[in-house]
Parts: C-alpha cells; structure tokens; sequence
C-alpha cells in the first residue's frame, strides 16, 4: 500500500492507488459531500463494512480522502475528498462518460434511464 520506489511509468503508481472494487465508487459517492462510514455503506450497494474501512484507509494513505472526527457521543467521522481526490474525480467523471457511452452502444439505455443517468 506504500508508494514504491520503482515504477515503470506514473500511470502504475495511480493504478497502485486505485486498485481494488470499490475505491472508485466510494470516490464518486464523496462527490456529493463529506459523510459518515454508515451512510457510504447505505449508498454503496454490496460493500461489506470490511471492505469500507479497509478502502478509506488505503485512500487516506494515498492522500485522496480524509476524515474529520467530532468529540461526541457516539463519535461522529465523516470523510470527504481532499484537493487530490477531486482531482481524480475529474478522471472518474471521463469514466463515468464513457461507461454511459459504452452501455448505449450494447442497448442499455432503459437501465441508464431507470438510474437517472440518462434524460429522455
């Protein structure tokens, strides 16, 4: 999970980064704001509680999210993007583009429309 030395180009070093199911999708949910663990979990269907804490770890590691924790009972986190985070999010957006683009072609518009991702 550490930056390593050697890499054949920088692209592996993103790559590095970003690896793994669910480290996308957590940072397109943050796109919508700062939140807690509970509701990433809420909105991020079939991510397992494990897997959540392990990702924003690793993304914290990497400086793409951070947490802010507020001295109550029950303690309260949330975390949200940090400039670098949203930088990449920048990149998810072409992502996000192209997997539209990709599921119009193979004739799944009726899903994009049910997702709101499409206006009629």
């Amino acid at each position: 999970m550490l930056i390593r030395e050697n890499y054949t180009c920088p692209l592996e070093l993103i790559h590095d980064m970003m690896k793994g199911k669910w480290k996308c999708i957590i940072i397109w949910r943050l796109r919508l704001g700062a939140t807690t663990p509970s509701q990433l979990r809420r909105d991020i269907n079939g991510i397992t509680e494990k897997m959540l804490m392990q990702h924003l770890k690793e993304l914290q590691t990497y400086g793409l999210v951070d947490k802010i924790s507020q001295d109550t009972y029950p303690l309260r986190t949330e975390y949200f993007l940090t400039e670098n985070g949203k930088e990449v999010l920048r990149a998810l957006e072409i992502y996000q583009k192209l997997g539209i683009k990709f599921m119009l072609q193979n004739g799944q518009k009726e899903i994009l429309l049910k997702k709101g991702l499409l206006d009629e």
